[in-house]
């Protein structure tokens, strides 16, 4: 599948890897990032404006944005500023994008919008805790996305949605983090392998980059 596509934070580390395999996929891309062109998620005008000049159809959309914060160790470390800013990008961003992508996501063939969550956002997969706000972001971006296939699901017969868990990406995102990590142009690779792959049926779940269903 090739056509149309729109990377969300596209100078990001995982961003950057997405949109240079759908080129190499034959899509032509249309990039959108804060630090270049003002993208700014939480703020919905500038997705408003950002999207505006967008002419459809668009055959695939990818939020790649997010931001990890400061993970709380601890409840007593948990502050209603870090709880409000990572709901906003995590969560609130990728909603707000859709929103206004909507319109340019075609009902009489396939398309897909995928946007990257994370297994911590899991409830069911919790055994550790701690996390509070980055875990509630990624929850509350499932539960968003989910909602919205359902509802677009009666219009666009043949979209996908998807929350797409990439593992752990060698980006400065996981700068700190001494565990494996997978190259991010192999990230891209298998994300779009898992998100091309699924169907309709499959519409607003959650799966990890080897596409494996990840419980709510």
């Amino acid at each position: 599948m090739a056509g149309q596509a729109i990377v969300i934070g596209d100078t990001g580390g995982i961003g950057a890897a997405i949109r240079a395999e759908l080129e190499a996929r034959g899509f032509a891309v249309t990039g959108l990032s804060r630090s270049r062109d003002g993208f700014d998620v939480t703020d919905e005008r500038a997705v408003e404006a950002g999207l505006r000049g967008i002419d459809g159809p668009v055959d695939l959309i990818f939020v790649a944005s997010g931001a990890l914060g400061t993970p709380e160790k601890a409840l007593s470390h948990l502050t209603s500023e870090e709880l409000q800013s990572q709901f906003a990008v995590n969560a609130m961003g990728p909603a707000l994008v859709l929103k206004h992508a909507a319109r340019l996501l075609p009902r009489d063939k396939p398309a897909r919008f995928a946007a990257l969550s994370a297994r911590v956002g899991s409830i069911g997969d919790n055994g550790l805790g701690g996390w509070y706000s980055y875990r509630t972001s990624k929850a509350a971006l499932n539960q968003l996305l989910h909602g919205a296939a359902i509802e677009l699901g009666r219009s666009h017969k043949q979209l996908v949605i998807a929350a797409l868990h990439p593992g752990t990406v060698d980006t400065p995102f996981t700068a700190d983090y001494p565990r494996d990590k997978l190259a991010p142009e192999d990230a891209a690779r298998r994300l779009l392998d898992v998100l091309g792959a699924l169907t309709p049926a499959q519409s607003g779940g959650f799966y990890d980059y080897a596409g494996k269903e990840i419980p709510w």
